[in-house]
């Protein structure tokens, strides 16, 4: 949505890196996100019962056109109004069947709050990411994270997947 970055501003290194974060994958493997350097990284809290759900396709999309360059990570989430309140095969199924969904997917957290995961406390905290200091505020806000693993930006969940404010940066 909007873009809260100064960009002519000189990026704070960040105290700990994205891809010492420990997170499981939707079938509970753990994901090495070290495996996805040289890539940019696309994390999307999700949810099966959102009106932003529709957002899948275009995720998948925007995957299918960019996958030598981009990896996006699908975040189950059941904190805003109870809109994943799937089991993870039932998540599976659902992204699958509705959507043709290929693109990774982790296991269900917290993206705010006292359990909130670490990764979501990188992604939101500029102490962590060296960048800036967001919170969540619906299913399907985005957080881009460029091949280096630094965080270039965050947008709101009415920004379609697709949108310029994205791909600009995976078109450099």
């Amino acid at each position: 949505m909007l873009n809260f970055l100064n960009k002519s501003t000189a990026q704070n290194s960040p105290t700990k890196s994205i891809y010492d974060i420990q997170i499981n994958s939707l079938e509970g493997n753990p994901i090495d996100l070290s495996d996805y350097k040289g890539k940019n990284i696309l994390f999307v809290n999700v949810a099966s019962k959102c009106g932003f759900t529709g957002q899948y396709a275009d995720l998948q999309k925007l995957y299918d056109d960019y996958q030598d360059k981009l990896m996006i990570i699908g975040v189950p989430c059941n904190q805003f109004g109870g809109q994943e309140p799937g089991t993870a095969d039932e998540i599976q199924t659902f992204c699958e069947k509705n959507y043709g969904v290929s693109f990774l997917m982790t296991e269900k957290v917290d993206v705010k709050g006292n359990n909130q995961h670490p990764l979501y406390k990188w992604l939101t905290d500029k102490s962590l990411n060296g960048n800036s200091s967001s919170s969540v505020k619906w299913n399907f806000q985005k957080y881009l994270v460029n091949e280096n693993g630094e965080l270039v930006d965050y947008y709101f969940s009415m920004t379609n997947p697709t949108s310029a404010k994205i791909t600009k940066h995976l078109n450099q």
